[in-house]
């Protein structure tokens, strides 16, 4: 009795079994830790932009829950190591008809006479099943390589979004900087202006300036009230766009929050680069072209997959199965077993198996020819980073200088404008160059900055630059 029990327990506890197995599984939840806390802060700066970004937006989380696909995915195929074992159970009651009954009777009075046969009656059935892939022409092997560069390859892919992820922050921040910086050089326009247009109103109301001086310094006034107040709709507008690629809620930041100011820091000297090195160190260890290796390694064992269809299959099975009728107090006469060891081999599929595996060749071909594409692709990106930072930095060394010596200018034509030695057109032309000179080193300082963070973001290092 007391095996009948035990059976019977882990019989029940193998139908109810979850269909993972034996194995416990914890699932991890993805959070936002390591986000900087918004309400604490007052000046954005890149770096935090970054980090904000990294924990914060949507599509890095998605990336990182195809990983976890990725790994759920290999540990499927390792499951095809394993033996399988399946339990069954049934219960059935059956009410034979007044002539089936008659027939079975008589029958078993043949043998008995004073047999009888219950209707109607409970049948029960219970039983136990292993089964073990021996060899399958080594496919278990390749799928469990497939899906490991399937895992590698996911991994890869969410670095690399992480990668195009802080480009992203990195241009939109800038065209961000650039956006108030050019407020503040429409405020100083305007502000300028307005002075002057408040001391030929005062002359003129002293009957020694005129009034086309006070008109001309009025329009100008209104004319960079305008530009102030398009680049405070293009600042938001940009804004909006970072506090979108940073994941904030709404896509809007807390009104408190500034950008750190635009401040010409870095190096005005063009430093030498070298580009070889730097080719070599992205083709090493750019996340996209590791991806795409993976995907060449994954269809290579692809291939082999389609190729085992071409070896014979060994299977070894065991079995266990009872019935009984009437109740369900299995004993041990009521069971049976079997054990068996079969082979399998497919000699005609209408070609299936060796389209299958021309199929998997040529895939292979097209990822090694998209991987040779986006090496070339790097190598480009790469030198054109490389020549976009030497100009930039040419560049900016010019319009430093530049802005300097259309200051003076200025400064010089106001003062002769003062004195009555230099015309009004004059002064204007003069203002205007400052104002175009001050926005072109604005520029010049985001075009730099921007042209390192895609020399980083080119050769792979910018998740390096973030964290320093």
């Amino acid at each position: 009795m007391m095996k009948q029990t035990a059976f019977l327990i882990l019989l029940v506890f193998l139908i109810l079994m979850p269909a993972g197995g034996f194995g416990f599984s914890k699932e991890t939840n993805e959070t936002a830790s390591g986000s900087p806390d918004l309400s604490k802060l007052s000046v954005l700066d890149l770096k935090t932009a970054g980090k904000i970004a990294l924990s914060r937006n949507p599509s890095l989380a998605a990336a990182r829950s195809r990983v976890q696909q990725a790994k759920a995915r290999l540990s499927q195929t390792r499951s095809a190591y394993w033996p399988r074992l399946d339990a069954t159970a049934s219960y059935s009651r059956i009410d034979l008809s007044g002539r089936t009954y008659a027939e079975n009777l008589a029958f078993a009075r043949i043998f008995d006479p004073a047999a009888t046969v219950d209707n109607p009656d409970d049948y029960y059935n219970a039983g136990l099943r292993a089964t073990w892939v021996l060899f399958d022409g080594f496919e278990r092997k390749f799928s469990n390589q497939a899906a490991l560069y399937g895992k590698e390859l996911s991994e890869f892919a969410s670095n690399d979004v992480k990668r195009l992820l802080l480009s992203s922050v990195a241009e939109t921040y800038f065209a961000a900087q650039l956006a108030a910086e050019s407020i503040k050089i429409s405020q100083a326009d305007k502000t300028f202006n307005q002075k002057l247009f408040e001391e030929a109103k005062a002359r003129r109301l002293l009957g020694s300036g005129s009034l086309s001086d006070e008109m001309n310094f009025e329009i100008r006034t209104n004319s960079a009230e305008i530009k102030l107040i398009r680049g405070e709709i293009t600042y938001k507008s940009i804004m909006y766009g970072l506090a979108a690629v940073l994941g904030l809620p709404d896509a809007t930041f807390p009104p408190h929050i500034q950008l750190a100011a635009l401040e010409p820091k870095m190096s005005d000297q063009a430093e030498p680069v070298d580009t070889e090195g730097l080719i070599d160190f992205a083709l090493q260890n750019r996340f996209d072209i590791l991806r795409n290796d993976s995907a060449l390694k994954a269809t290579e064992s692809e291939v082999e997959i389609a190729r085992a269809r071409f070896y014979p299959t060994v299977n070894l099975s065991a079995s266990v199965d009872g019935s009984r009728t009437g109740d369900a107090s299995f004993e041990q006469d009521d069971f049976g077993n079997a054990a068996g060891l079969s082979i399998s081999y497919n000699l005609f599929s209408g070609g299936l198996d060796r389209a299958k595996l021309r199929e998997t060749k040529e895939k292979r071909k097209e990822t090694e020819k998209d991987l040779a594409a986006l090496k070339l692709d790097v190598i480009s990106e790469v030198r054109r980073a490389v020549e976009n930072l030497y100009l930039a930095q040419k560049e900016l060394v010019l319009q430093k200088s530049t802005v300097v010596l259309v200051q003076k200018n200025r400064n010089l034509v106001e003062m002769e404008y003062s004195a009555g030695q230099s015309s009004l057109v004059r002064l204007n032309e003069a203002q205007r160059d400052l104002i175009t000179a001050q926005s072109r080193l604005a520029l010049s300082i985001v075009s730099l900055r921007k042209a390192n963070f895609d020399l980083y973001a080119s050769t792979g290092r910018i998740l390096e630059k973030f964290e320093e």
